[in-house]
């Protein structure tokens, strides 16, 4: 399939974050690639997400829909696969409401885009006082991607000027020697709709921490390779506090990570479809 021939559904996580929300729907009306949708997966979120979200479907290049279910505490899962049964795409890419999209961000995606794999992404973090500053202009001029500019305004840490700075081509050789494994990284991760069903989506028994790796193994279980792409697919991750991560919820998730890897399980039986034991 070629680049011009693909559609993605671009599902993007949020919760009561919509400051945050908001640069990264600018981020999304700047692509170069333009077949997609957006879907925001709403782990319970206040009325100002809300008026964020309908502000941009009244603006948007493409169609928003807005999925919402009400806050119960943390089942960021349980969304995430109604936003995989609600895509419409053949394609989906997995992302947060605190990442911005440099403007060939999806174009990237679906260049990379290849049957039998996933793409493994990743970010470049920014301090509390850059995420802060940054507007809808710098989002627009492409300025909060431009390592001079970040410099000037407060960012360090060579290997974000890395990521940043690199050409396609320097990119793609980076990526073919970094050490990091090609994990699936909900911030930045893309997959093939029939295949994150085969896999029953996520486990929506996991709370914070490690959720988007298991599924990812799974669908390595099942074959389905993963690919380091995050010298080339670009995104910008403003700060925030994790209030919602503990030590029960890591703990419990890499119990169940380790079963996954253990008994090479491909399906899990709390996913999208609950399946008897």
């Amino acid at each position: 399939m070629s680049k011009s021939d693909l559609h993605i559904s671009v599902i993007i996580a949020t919760y009561n974050m919509p400051q945050w929300l908001e640069k990264v729907l600018w981020g999304y009306q700047n692509q170069s690639f333009e077949n997609f949708e957006i879907i925001i997966a709403d782990d319970g979120s206040g009325d100002e997400t809300k008026n964020v979200i309908d502000k941009f479907k009244e603006i948007s290049k493409v169609p928003i829909i807005h999925l919402w279910h009400e806050d119960k505490g943390y089942r960021r899962q349980t969304i995430l696969n109604q936003a995989i049964q609600e895509a419409s795409k053949e394609y989906i890419l997995f992302t947060d409401g605190d990442c911005i999209p440099r403007s060939d961000f999806l174009e990237i995606h679906a260049q990379l885009a290849e049957k039998g794999h996933f793409l493994s992404g990743g970010y470049c973090k920014l301090p509390m006082s850059l995420s802060e500053s940054i507007s809808s202009e710098n989002i627009q001029l492409q300025q909060c991607f431009n390592v001079e500019w970040l410099k000037q305004n407060g960012l360090k840490g060579t290997s974000q000027y890395r990521k940043l700075s690199a050409s396609l081509r320097w990119g793609k050789f980076l990526d073919l020697i970094t050490p990091a494994r090609a994990t699936f990284n909900n911030c930045n991760t893309s997959a093939w709709k029939e295949d994150l069903l085969e896999v029953n989506g996520y486990d929506e028994r996991m709370q914070y921490g490690g959720s988007d790796r298991e599924i990812g193994e799974r669908l390595e279980n099942l074959g389905i390779k993963g690919q380091q792409i995050r010298h080339r697919a670009i995104c910008i991750h403003l700060d925030h506090s994790r209030g919602y991560k503990t030590k029960e919820s890591l703990e419990k998730n890499l119990s169940i990570r380790n079963n996954t890897r253990v008994k090479s399980i491909t399906k899990t039986q709390f996913g999208i479809i609950k399946l008897d034991n």
